[in-house]
This record gives structure tokens, C-alpha cells and sequence, in this order.
């Protein structure tokens, strides 16, 4: 039994590689080890199983590789090279060179430069309103070329659903330093979501959902020949199930968090140029602030692992963004406090 340790060891060798490589850097994920070298990178998925995920048998982890190999190349097709298996010979001996029985397998990946990657950019200050438009244009080619998820649809409205209860269930927990903060928010998305559920179910009805990105995010998008978007979410389909403006709306509010305010209206007005649709402003509210809620409840998650790092990080950056899911209600009248008490007197 070659166990996950000896694996990492192996790959953080730069001479494992059947290509040339000086230097291997490892980084650990909570779901995968990355290994990069000079010009590839190799993701090996750990044996693990979530609430939201199992990679916890050899099967399943093949399989997980082959889904992000092709999710991925249909906006990364240049950086998604293959998936290959870490193979054991009879005497334990480790390789990548075909002997032996498959211990496991990784997804291999021309290693882009990180100085592309829109939030590096965006940071810099150095993109350009011509790049986003692309970004947009890319974006609404891909979603506009997107079968209509009618059937399946319900899935996003039922995502929907639970991911706000985990929200709540998470950050409503006053152990974890933003209870405070979170609750009013929670409460008045809860009653916006309610009111609201007519109108996802009418754009579900309508052929307004598809199988999207599931995780768009500046750093997941790559301004350079050709425009990238990396890293789509394999390892559950249901919550790849969107309403294209809520993904797009949800990179812009990314940028937003990184100092870019001008960036969402570009993206939203390239995919109303495409495809048309616009939701409601009360809808495109409520969805900018339910995942800026999942996104503070993602950074307190951090506070839940065996071994925590920079512990007075993550509820900082989770305040950051109830506060701009606070925005996002308050941009709809009435304001968010306002809505909070007047239900805590009813």
C-alpha cells in the first residue's frame, strides 16, 4: 500500500518527471497537492471525502481527473495536457513513466504565468476595459453555446437552498467571530430569497440556466494569447448548474473586492449584449449577496480544519464580505438594517 506521503515525496522530486525539470514547488490544497515545475503542473487529488466530495477511492479519483481534464478544456483547451497515472513496479518503486499497476492518477497542465492571472493584473492596475470585454465576449460565447438546462435546472434552485442553509449553519456560529455581523444579512437574504424563488423558477422555465463554470474567479481567468478561464469546478455537477449572470455578476463582485468597481458593469453588459435575459435588479442583488455569504463562509471553513493558519486572517476577509453582501441588498430598497428590524418587531 503506497500511502499519500510516499506519493508526495516521489512527486516533489524533480527527477520523477519524464520531462526535463530543475525544480519541483509543492503546494498543499485541502482537496489536492499541486507540483510545479518550470513549465507543467501536476494536480494529484487526495484520498479524501467531504459532505461535498469523495476522491477517497483510486476509481473515483480517475474519474475526477478525466471530468477536470474535460470541463477544463472547454475554456482552457492550450492548458489541460492530459491525465496520467502514478504507477508502482512489483518492488514499490514509484514512476510516471508506464510500469507497473496505477496507484493513482494527475491531471497535467501547462503552468501559465502568474503575472497573466486577472487579479494579479487588476492589482497591478494594468487591465484594460478592451480586456474584460473579452473576458465578457468569452464568457458569453461559452454560456451562449451552452445547452439550456430545463430539465436539471431545479438543480440550481436547489443549490440555492442548501448552500444558504450551510451559510447560515456557519456563520451564524458566534465561536466563530462574525455571528454579529452575518445574522442581519442572513436574515434579510432568507426573506429576499423567499420572495424571489417565482422568478429563478421563471428563468429555469425559460432556458436561462446552464452548466457553467462553477467557481469563476479572477485568479481563475488568464489575460493572455489565447484568454484562458482555468480550474472549473469537477467534482460536483449540480453546483456547476447557474444562471450565467449569476456567475458573471460573481466575478465582477471578485474584482469589486480587489478595487475594481468598473469591471462588473463591463462583464454585465458583454453577456446582456450576447444572450440577452438580464434578471431583475432584486434578483442579480440577492444572488451577488448569497455568494458573498458563501464566500465568508468559505474563509471561516479555514477555522474548522485540524491545523489552522493565519487564524486572525480568515474572519477579517469573512467580515469583508458579509459587508459587501450587506451592499448588494441594501442596492435594492429597502435598506438591509431597515428590513432587519423591521422583522425582529413583527
Amino acid at each position: 500500500m503506497i500511502d499519500l506521503a510516499a506519493k508526495v515525496r516521489f512527486l516533489s522530486d524533480a527527477g520523477s518527471y519524464p520531462h526535463a525539470a530543475s525544480f519541483v514547488e509543492a503546494r498543499e490544497t485541502h482537496m489536492s497537492w499541486v507540483f510545479l515545475t518550470e513549465d507543467r503542473a501536476y494536480k494529484l487529488k487526495k484520498p479524501v471525502r467531504y459532505p461535498f466530495l469523495d476522491f477517497s477511492t483510486l476509481g473515483r479519483r480517475r474519474f475526477f481527473c478525466e471530468e477536470e481534464l474535460r470541463l477544463n478544456r472547454r475554456l482552457a483547451a492550450d492548458t489541460y495536457c492530459s491525465v496520467i497515472p502514478l504507477r508502482c513496479t512489483q518492488d514499490g518503486s514509484l514512476n510516471l513513466s508506464g510500469r507497473g499497476r496505477a496507484v493513482d492518477f494527475l491531471v497535467e497542465m501547462k503552468r501559465l504565468p502568474r503575472a497573466d492571472s486577472l487579479d494579479v493584473r487588476l492589482r497591478e492596475g494594468v487591465v484594460t476595459e478592451g480586456d474584460i470585454r473579452n473576458v465578457g465576449k468569452l464568457m458569453a460565447g461559452f454560456y451562449s453555446g451552452s445547452r439550456p438546462e430545463v430539465d436539471d435546472g431545479i438543480l440550481y434552485l436547489e443549490s440555492l437552498i442548501r448552500e444558504q442553509a450551510v451559510n447560515r449553519a456557519i456563520l451564524g456560529q458566534p465561536m466563530l467571530g462574525v455571528s454579529d455581523a452575518a445574522l442581519p444579512v442572513l436574515d434579510v437574504a432568507d426573506i429576499r430569497f423567499t420572495q424571489l424563488i417565482p422568478s429563478i423558477k421563471a428563468r429555469i422555465k425559460a432556458a436561462r440556466i446552464v452548466e457553467g463554470h462553477g467557481d469563476l474567479r479572477p485568479e481563475h481567468v488568464h489575460i493572455g494569447t489565447p484568454m484562458q478561464v482555468i480550474d472549473c469546478l469537477e467534482f460536483d455537477r449540480s453546483l456547476r448548474i447557474i444562471d450565467p449572470y449569476d456567475e458573471i455578476n460573481y466575478l465582477g463582485l471578485e474584482c469589486a473586492m480587489l478595487g475594481a468597481r468598473w469591471v462588473r458593469p463591463v462583464l454585465l453588459d458583454s453577456l446582456m449584449a450576447r444572450l440577452g435575459g438580464r434578471p431583475d435588479d432584486e434578483v442579480l442583488a440577492f444572488y451577488g449577496a448569497f455568494r458573498m455569504l458563501l464566500r465568508a463562509r468559505l474563509c471561516l471553513a479555514h477555522l474548522l480544519d485540524p491545523v489552522v493558519r493565519e487564524s486572525e486572517r480568515w474572519p477579517r476577509l469573512a467580515r469583508s464580505y458579509i459587508a459587501a453582501a450587506e451592499g448588494e441588498l441594501s442596492l435594492v430598497s429597502p435598506p438591509v438594517r431597515t428590513l432587519s428590524r423591521s422583522r425582529a418587531g413583527a
